[in-house]
């Protein structure tokens, strides 16, 4: 019984430190015209970027998600064909609800476009969101040495 005592401890404690303090990738296309720094129209350089802590003073917008909002124009849309905006971020809240996923549309203007949200550190600077296990293994984990 002591043994289930303390993995139950150790892992309620780890669980709140997983989720609540999540480094993001922060930058935006529009910051820097001349070179695309937020992976626009080339792939993301993490190793040029550092990812902040969401609760952090030097966190835009403080959160325990991160983000990624790309539009891109119609073809012919400007004079090169297409035009992209990307916005790497921390949010507080994903407008869905729900982490791991992207939902995206198109505005009436023809302007594609995709947020995606994701709650693992620094997830938001891959072209593809991906969400983290661990709190979900952890509450499980909890669930089942507790109840058995």
């Amino acid at each position: 019984m002591m043994l289930k005592n303390t993995i139950l401890t150790i892992m309620v404690c780890s669980l709140p430190a997983a989720v609540l303090c999540v480094r993001c990738y922060q930058c935006a296309s529009s910051q820097n015209l001349k070179e695309d720094t937020c992976g626009a129209y080339k792939k993301f350089d993490t190793d040029s970027h550092i990812a902040v802590e969401c609760n952090s003073d030097e966190s835009h917008m403080p959160g325990s998600f991160c983000m990624k909002r790309t539009h891109q124009g119609p073809k012919g849309f400007i004079w090169d064909g297409r035009w992209r905006q990307v916005i790497r971020r921390c949010a507080s809240v994903a407008e869905t609800g729900v982490t791991g996923v992207c939902n995206w549309g198109v505005y009436d203007n023809g302007v594609y476009w995709e947020d995606c949200y994701c709650s693992s550190d620094e997830c938001n600077g891959t072209s593809g969101i991906k969400s983290s296990l661990l709190p979900v293994i952890s509450l499980i984990t909890c669930i089942l040495v507790y109840f058995s």
